[in-house]
C-alpha cells in the first residue's frame, strides 16, 4: 500500500481520536447539574413567556380562548397567513393609565424595599452577632410567618389597621389621638403589608453576608481611632453590599407585581400593575392587552437585573 493511499485513513483516525478526546474532556457531572436548572427555567419560564408573548400579539375575540390565532392557513387554497398585532404595545404608550400604573408600582415597590431594608438590617446584624447556638432559634422566628397562610397574615393587618382596630384603640387609649385615624385602604397600609410580608426575604440574604464579616476588621478600625458610625459605613456596609443587593431584588421584584396586598389593604386610588393585570384578564377579558402589560413589566424588571449582574461580574473579574 502506497503512502498516498494511507493518508485518508490516517486523517480519518486522527479526526475520530480528536472527537473521542473532546468527549472525554467534557465534565458530564457538571453538565448534568447545570442542565437541571436550565431545564426547569425552560419549562416553567421560557415556554410560558413565549405563550404569553404570542397572546400579546393577537387580537381580542369573543371566543374560547378570547383571542385570535396568529396563524391562518388553508390547505385547499395553499396559503399561510401570519398576522401580528402590535397595537396592544402601542396602546400601552398612548394611554397614560398604564404608564401611571407602572410608575406607581415602581414607586410603591421602591419605598417598601427601602423600609424593608431599614427594618431588616438591624435584625440580620443582631442574629449574625449572636452566639452560634442561638442563631438557629432566631432564624426560625424570622421564617415562622411562612408557616401560616399569606392571605391570613394580610387579613390580620386589616384587623390591626381598621378604625376600630388594635392600633387606633391603643392610640386612643394612651391619649395620642382624639379620633380614629384612617389607616386602612391607604398607601401607608400597603407599605406596612409589603414590609411585613417580604421582611424574611431581606433578612436572610443580609444575615448570610453579615455572618461572614470578619469581626477583627472592626476591632482593627476601633484601635486606629475609627468611631462606630465610621466603621459601619467604611467596613460593615461595603462588605454587606452583596446581601443588600440580593435582598432588595428579592423584595422589589415581587412587590412590583403585587396584587393581594394592594387589593385588601389599599384604597381604590392605589394603582398597581398587578391590579391592572387582574382587571384586564378577568373583568375585561382582554387577554392580549393583559399579556402585553405583563411582557413590558417583565422587561422593565429583567433588564436592570441583567445590568446589575453584568456589573458585578465585571467587578469580580477585575
Amino acid at each position: 500500500m502506497s503512502t498516498t493511499s494511507r493518508l485518508p485513513w490516517i486523517e480519518e483516525s486522527s479526526s475520530l481520536m480528536t472527537k473521542y478526546n473532546f468527549i472525554r474532556r467534557i465534565n458530564w457531572g457538571r453538565l448534568s447539574v447545570v442542565a437541571v436548572p436550565m431545564l426547569w427555567l425552560g419549562i416553567f419560564f421560557f415556554i410560558p413567556f413565549l405563550v404569553v408573548f404570542k397572546i400579546s400579539l393577537s387580537e381580542t375575540a369573543i371566543a374560547v380562548p378570547p383571542y385570535t390565532s396568529l396563524l391562518e392557513w388553508d390547505l385547499e387554497e395553499a396559503y399561510i397567513n401570519l398576522k401580528l398585532n402590535l397595537g396592544n404595545y402601542l396602546y400601552l404608550f398612548e394611554d397614560a393609565f398604564y404608564l401611571d400604573a407602572y410608575l406607581s408600582s415602581i414607586k410603591i415597590a421602591a419605598v417598601s424595599t427601602f423600609f424593608t431594608l431599614l427594618v431588616a438590617f438591624p435584625i440580620a446584624y443582631l442574629i449574625a452577632r449572636t452566639e452560634s447556638s442561638k442563631r438557629g432559634v432566631l432564624l426560625a422566628l424570622v421564617i415562622l410567618p411562612f408557616w401560616t397562610s399569606f392571605l391570613l397574615r394580610v387579613y390580620a393587618w386589616m384587623g390591626f389597621l381598621k378604625k376600630n382596630g388594635i392600633v387606633n384603640e391603643f392610640l386612643l387609649g394612651i391619649g395620642i389621638i382624639d379620633q380614629p385615624l384612617t389607616l386602612l385602604q391607604t398607601d401607608f397600609a400597603v407599605y406596612i403589608g409589603i414590609v411585613y410580608t417580604y421582611l424574611p426575604f431581606m433578612v436572610l440574604p443580609l444575615y448570610s453576608a453579615l455572618e461572614k464579616l470578619d469581626i477583627t476588621l472592626l476591632e482593627a478600625a476601633e484601635d486606629l481611632g475609627c468611631r462606630p458610625a465610621q466603621s459601619f459605613f467604611l467596613i460593615t456596609l461595603p462588605l454587606a453590599l452583596p446581601g443588600i443587593v440580593a435582598g432588595c431584588l428579592l423584595v422589589f421584584i415581587p412587590a412590583v407585581g403585587e396584587f393581594v396586598i394592594p387589593a385588601l389593604l389599599g384604597g381604590s386610588d392605589t394603582l398597581m400593575i398587578g391590579r391592572v393585570l387582574w382587571d384586564e384578564f378577568f373583568l375585561n377579558r382582554d387577554w392580549p392587552m393583559a399579556s402585553a402589560v405583563a411582557i413590558v413589566m417583565l422587561i422593565v424588571l429583567v433588564l436592570p437585573i441583567m445590568l446589575i449582574r453584568n456589573g458585578q461580574g465585571k467587578e469580580e473579574s477585575i
